[in-house]
């Protein structure tokens, strides 16, 4: 589980054994360059930011020494959301930026994002290119008089926070006085989530909003590391649970009885809301991993929906190939185009809100009105040796099923889907499938990791 791994848009490794200080540097020099070669004489000028990890200030040294080295000018944004970066590059007019974050890995891990001038992450293809000279050790490194400067971004949040408040409306949901938990979980997200939540006149119960990594539970937003916190929703009489991933680019949902109701329904909850909107009424973007809700969305509002490969940058990509007007990963990651193109949990936050103030219904009213479908998710660390082996071998055991290789294996039935994929930030396999019931879509999972076990036994 050491292994460095990088995806796309940056890398992810356990701090001390993977990720040290002398891959942080080289890796850092290796998006230098490439920075270096699009600005041509002058100096880039990078953001860095970094989620409230306990190993991100070390990492934040490692890494704005190194653009300095590169010649790279830097402005330090301290903590902040993955998608704050993305807002302060469009609004600083920089050249590119590097969030430190691991997202929702355990805190052994650590890494880093790279953000590109129109501040979304990088594309498939500058995230190789990066990639390559890292691989081939290629570096950026300038002399004595051509160093790069450093200074601190002044109110980080706030070119952010205005534009997440001027998609809803502020007054309607101020009427209400919600009461609400934020569960930051000791990530990056207390700060600017407490403001947005106090612009738009909530009560707030706040857990976890000292960013200092000490994750009060397991960091991945899911039904089972969040039992806590919803009991908490109902002891502290809130009207709704928000809770974010580390890096605060993840939203998932709490009813007011103490209910998951999760990420999925994040995105078809922004979906439905964008779509009722004639502004923002066009296609949408989701990625082959997502509930269909969001296509049920789309379809009944008439207007298209397309699905990418999974991940961010192959969703912002489709986004803009299509014109789409919405978009997100069922991870609990709505995008906003208005706000910027990047998965975002303070416009899953304000948008809940304004769906819950105008339609004056309560959290569980809007889930249980969407489309019900049972998604059911699950995981095997896996050898990436293996993966085509065991692709194949899942195809072969459903000929009954329509097959889309385009990233990892997707088998289609009516009514159902399974995808079968190996991760960008871990080494594992997940097996990711939806049916009209928890126990079909359970058995879809359990059909597929039958087979990984079989063959990883050599049977």
């Amino acid at each position: 589980m050491s292994d460095l791994i990088i995806s796309v848009s940056g890398l992810r490794g356990v701090v001390g054994s993977s990720l040290t200080p002398d891959v942080a540097s080289r890796y850092v020099s290796a998006f230098a360059r490439r920075l270096n070669a699009s600005v041509g004489e002058r100096r880039p000028l990078v953001i860095v930011g970094r989620d409230g990890r306990d190993s991100g200030p070390v990492l934040r040294d490692i890494v704005v020494a190194s653009l300095r080295a590169c010649g790279c000018d830097v402005l330090d944004a301290d903590v902040v959301a993955t998608p704050t970066i993305g807002v302060l590059v469009r609004a600083r007019n920089a050249d590119g930026a590097i969030q430190i974050t691991a997202s929702h890995n355990p805190p052994p891990y650590n890494g880093m994002k790279l953000f590109g001038p129109s501040g979304r992450v990088l594309d498939a293809v500058s995230g190789a290119e990066v990639r390559k000279s890292y691989m081939d050790q290629e570096s950026a490194w300038v002399s004595h008089d051509r160093l790069g400067d450093v200074q601190s971004v002044q109110d980080a949040h706030a070119p952010h926070l205005a534009s997440v408040l001027a998609t809803v409306d502020r007054e309607a949901i101020a009427a209400r006085k919600y009461r609400v938990l934020l569960d930051s979980n000791h990530g990056a997200g207390g700060a600017l989530g407490c403001e947005l939540l106090k612009q738009l006149g909530c009560e707030i119960v706040l857990v976890g909003g000292v960013a200092d990594g000490q994750f009060e539970h397991v960091p991945e937003p899911t039904a089972e590391n969040l039992q806590m916190i919803t009991a908490r929703v109902v002891a502290e009489r809130c009207e709704v649970g928000f809770c974010q991933d580390p890096d605060a680019d993840r939203l998932a949902l709490i009813d007011a009885g103490g209910r998951y109701i999760g990420e999925e329904y994040t995105l078809a909850l922004c979906v439905q809301r964008a779509l009722a909107d004639p502004t923002t009424r066009g296609p949408i973007v989701i990625n082959g991993a997502t509930s269909g809700m969001s296509e049920m969305v789309a379809t009944e509002a008439g207007v298209m929906s397309h699905r990418s490969a999974v991940g961010e940058a192959n969703v912002v990509d489709l986004m803009i190939a299509t014109g789409a007007t919405y978009g997100g990963e069922g991870n609990g990651g709505p995008i906003d185009p208005r706000v910027g193109m990047v998965r975002d949990s303070f416009v899953g936050i304000a948008q809940v809100l304004d769906l819950m103030a105008k339609t004056g219904k309560p959290l569980a009213g809007l889930a249980d009105a969407l489309p019900q479908l049972a998604i059911h998710k699950t995981k095997v660390t896996l050898d990436a040796t293996k993966l085509s082996q065991i692709l194949a071998a899942v195809a072969a055991a459903n000929p009954d099923a329509h097959a889309d290789h385009s990233d990892g294996l997707r088998l289609s039935w009516p009514g159902e889907w399974l995808l079968v994929r190996g991760s960008n930030t871990e080494p594992i396999v997940r097996m990711i499938a939806e049916a009209d019931s928890p126990q079909r879509a359970s058995e879809l999972c359990e059909s597929a990791a039958s087979i990984i076990a079989r063959l990883n036994q050599g049977v």
